[in-house]
Formats: C-alpha cells, structure tokens, sequence
C-alpha cells in the first residue's frame, strides 16, 4: 500500500502560516490538520489567535477545540489522530494540509516518537525538593551545564519540563537529544515539509508584538477570567501555561499590572519563536520561503502543487 502524501506549513509564531494556509486553499483541494498545542483547547480562542468561524467554515479545519482546558493533549495522541485524519481527507479525494508552530508534534509524526523512561516517583520527589531549596533558575543552570540543547530549548521558568530533563539525565545519563536518536520508526508518510523563515528578524518581532496588543484589545484578560469561572483551572495546567494566558493568569493574581502584563507577554512570544525556529533546524525541511516576500504565495503554490 502506498503511504499517502501530505504537505505541511511549520514557522514561528505570527509567521502568517494561517494565511498562507488559507491562500492555498483558494486553489486547491484541502483540508487542514492543525499541529498547534494550545488550538486543541475549547474557549481559548484570543490567545491563542485560532482561525475564525469564518475561516474554518470556508476550509475544513481538524485537532481545533477538542480539548477543554482542564485536560491535556500529547504527541502521541496528535501522531494517532492525525495517521486517522490524513486516511480520511485522503480518502475523500482531497490533500491533507499540517499547518502550525508545534515542532514537537511534527518531529514526532515526521522522524518518531522516543522510546524514554517512565517517571520515577523518588527520583522526581527529589528533584522536587531541590527546586524548593535553590529555586527554578538555579535548577535551569544546572541543567544548561549537563544538557545545554535541552536547556536552550525549554524556558527558564518551565518547571515541569526542566523537571523532566533533570529526571531523564538522571535515569540514562544521557542528554535528550541523544535518548531522541533512538526513537520509535516514523509513521508511513510522504510529507513535503515548507518552512516559513522571516528573513528580518525585527519585522517578524514586530508582528508578535502587534499581534499580542491585538490579543489584549480583544479581550484575552476577560476571556481569560470568563474559562476560570467556568473550569476548575489552576496555572499548572498545560492550557494555562500556553503563553498569553500564563502571563494574563499572573495579572488576574494581580502579580503583574497591565503594562507588564504587555510586556512580558510580548517577550514570550519573542521567546517561543526563538525556540520554534531552533527546532525547524532538527526537522526535515523541503522548501524554505521568507513569509514577507511578495512572492511567498505564488512559490508555495508552486511547492504545493510539485
């Protein structure tokens, strides 16, 4: 049987893989698979810029509002949901399209997921109480001197993923990106990968920034303040640690007044690009395309239709 053919738009936060996503659709058969962490959740719409009722009527749109924000979604789930996806678009004669920012879901679809340890209930009482006694950055130094790939991938504040770092180099002595050598074979896909590469830096940082003063003018505090009335939510949970709502969650705590809430909110944003862009250079990429070129549509349809 012939693996069937998918095409996938990754690039950083405020990159326009939307866009260019919906451009494509107008001239040709797709449907759109999401690869993003935080549009699994229901009622996180702002913050976490998730197409429109419009835009999502317009073109099927799959892996959006799935989730409430109590729960959580991993890698392995998106891997088997989207095998069942591609199946069924392809099956209906249409080309299943990935477009987002999740570059961990991608590196599981795309190369395979790890075989890692389970975790050890000791050990991470351990490194729970190290955390307590000498704090989150200390602990995110210590991690960047035995593993500095995962440190320079994981945010300083991250605790849990920090956590988990310390707990593998613990339990195999090895660094992660060596544990992800000897992953799991990929699932049987033909994908043809395009990345969305800003080519200036301060242009697309200046896009994250408006974009996240738009995010605010629209209401991501209320909306914010609307799902905490709703669900029983604390800032551990993977939605709230989505970046936006980790920095409005901290400013309904009253933790951070309102031009901080802008400001640390745009440098995680900053952040997060930074970092998906240090994962696009670990994936297997087939075209690369400058999103501000005014070329960029007419070379990805090029691409999409190769």
């Amino acid at each position: 049987m012939t693996a069937p053919v998918v095409r996938v738009i990754l690039g950083p936060t405020a990159s326009g893989k939307t866009a260019l996503a919906l451009a494509l659709a107008q001239q040709l058969p797709v449907e759109i698979i999401s690869v993003d962490s935080a549009l699994v959740y229901r009622g996180m719409d702002i913050g976490t810029a998730k197409p429109s009722v419009a835009e999502r009527s317009a073109v099927p749109h799959h892996l959006i509002d799935i989730v409430d924000p109590t729960g959580s979604y991993s890698a392995g789930q998106f891997v088997r949901d989207t095998l069942r996806l591609v199946d069924d678009i392809t099956r209906r004669g249409r080309v299943p399209l990935l477009v987002g920012g999740t570059m961990l879901y991608l590196r599981a679809l795309l190369v395979g997921l790890a075989e890692l340890p389970q975790a050890d209930a000791t050990l991470r009482a351990d490194i729970d109480a190290q955390f307590a006694e000498r704090g989150v950055a200390a602990m995110h130094a210590e991690l960047a001197q035995r593993d500095a790939v995962a440190a320079a991938r994981i945010r300083p504040s991250d605790r849990q993923r920090i956590q988990r770092a310390l707990e593998l180099l613990a339990l195999t002595g090895e660094p992660i990106e060596q544990l992800y050598a000897g992953q799991a074979a990929a699932p049987p896909l033909r994908a043809s990968v395009l990345a969305l590469v800003p080519g200036d830096r301060r242009r697309l940082h200046a896009a994250i920034d408006a974009r996240f003063d738009a995010m605010l003018d629209a209401g991501l505090v209320d909306e914010l303040r609307t799902l905490r009335q709703r669900h029983a939510l604390n800032p551990a949970m993977p939605a709230m640690r989505c970046v936006g709502y980790r920095q409005a969650w901290a400013f309904l705590e009253g933790e951070l007044d309102a031009a901080s809430l802008r400001a640390t909110g745009q440098a995680a944003s900053r952040q997060l690009a930074r970092r998906q862009l240090t994962w696009l250079r670990q994936l297997p990429i087939d075209r690369m395309l400058d999103p501000h070129q005014p070329q960029c549509v007419e070379q990805a349809l090029q691409w999409a239709l190769a």
